[in-house]
């Protein structure tokens, strides 16, 4: 028993407090907004109990704490190898999805299996990508422009398979995690350059031959050419709720989207609440990338530090990248706000990713090893 007390004693200690808080406030948030935007599509348009999304949210919310915490306690010997074993795993489920996922408004993102609830296999790889990646370009391979090879071998196929879904959000969103971890490792320029320009063909290449990017991007620039409701309806929500919202209960936007709930929570929490919410959600968000950056970069192994700040890239994106949707800033890419949005694979990707953060953030004297000094509670 004193075992078990002092390892949760050492862990404790360890732990950034401030981040675990912050964390467990945004999923409150994300747990109350689900209640706020899901209620009136479970009573009027699935003839079901008002609170059916509530209560199943605070199901994934429940398991996505176990989760991050379970992950939080692992040292980084354990992390190494488990990233990478599941990394694989969750990367066969992606290659299964375009023969065996759920198309859902054209795109091919979900599988259906009979053994698991529906759940978005990208959403998984995700965090274990981003600290497999970061374990290859930290490795002893003493040929460095072959390690950027390797590397950038084996982030290419996640990207054909989001640009075959089509996925051109998630696409968007690995690219730019990538890159953060290539510069921030002492990518040579050339290499950089060698990437930019395969990045430039890429985005040419989907532009010409993936019908869903043609149309979502030429549709941005000329609204003319198709339908601009969903980004329309959003950013005249955020306007008509001003700084303090029109009240709980009372915006429209949830009852005439069908993402609203997911996609497009940042526009209901600014119409219902305001623009103050908004800022606040913002705010703890911004809170836990700088605490996270600055717990980094007091790291001193390397792969802990590249691993950490590659997995709050990762946050800070799709965070950015969701808002700028809202706002009209940039084309619809089917992308949650994390914590916030309603969603299972959501939930579950963010717990694993921020379990990963609480790891590797862990400052110890040794890094992420347990002190053979073992603390007693005896007065």
């Amino acid at each position: 028993m004193n075992k078990y007390l002092d390892t949760f004693y050492d862990w404790w200690k360890n732990i950034d407090k401030f981040i675990l808080f912050i964390i467990l406030t945004l999923f409150l948030l994300g747990l109350f907004f689900s209640l706020v935007s899901t209620s009136l599509i479970a009573s009027d348009k699935l003839d079901t109990k008002s609170y059916y999304f509530f209560f199943k949210h605070l199901a994934y919310i429940a398991l996505a704490i176990v989760i991050l915490i379970i992950f939080s306690f692992l040292n980084q010997k354990i992390l190494t190898k488990l990233s990478s074993i599941l990394f694989l795993v969750a990367f066969l489920s992606l290659l299964l999805v375009p023969f065996l996922g759920i198309e859902v408004k054209g795109s091919k993102r979900w599988l259906d299996l009979m053994f698991l609830p529906r759940f978005q296999p990208i959403e998984i790889v995700k965090p274990f990508f981003i600290v497999t990646l970061s374990l290859m370009l930290t490795s002893q391979i003493r040929r460095l422009y072959f390690k950027y090879f390797l590397s950038t071998l084996f982030t290419v196929p996640i990207l054909l398979l989001l640009v075959y879904q089509p996925d051109i959000g998630q696409t968007i969103l690995i690219t730019l995690a990538a890159s953060i971890i290539y510069f921030i490792s002492g990518m040579p320029l050339i290499v950089g350059f060698t990437i930019f320009i395969l990045s430039l063909i890429g985005i040419g290449l989907s532009y010409l031959y993936v019908d869903h990017f043609y149309q979502r991007l030429n549709i941005f620039f000329n609204p003319s050419l198709g339908d601009t409701y969903q980004i329309d309806t959003a950013y005249n929500a955020i306007l008509q709720g001003g700084w303090f919202g029109v009240g709980p209960g009372e915006g429209v936007i949830k009852n005439i989207l069908p993402d609203a709930h997911t996609d497009f929570i940042f526009a209901v929490a600014a119409e219902e609440f305001g623009l103050i919410s908004c800022f606040i959600i913002i705010f703890l968000f911004a809170f836990i990338i700088f605490r996270g950056v600055k717990r980094s970069i007091n790291q001193q192994n390397l792969f802990a530090k590249i691993s950490t700040i590659g997995l709050i890239s990762l946050i800070c994106l799709q965070m950015g990248i969701n808002i700028a949707v809202n706002l009209g800033i940039v084309p619809t890419k089917g992308m949650t706000l994390p914590f916030i949005s309603y969603g299972g694979s959501s939930a579950i990707s963010i717990a694993i990713t921020f379990g990963l953060i609480l790891a590797f953030t862990r400052q110890k004297k040794t890094n992420f090893e347990y002190s053979s000094r073992k603390l007693s509670f005896q007065s």
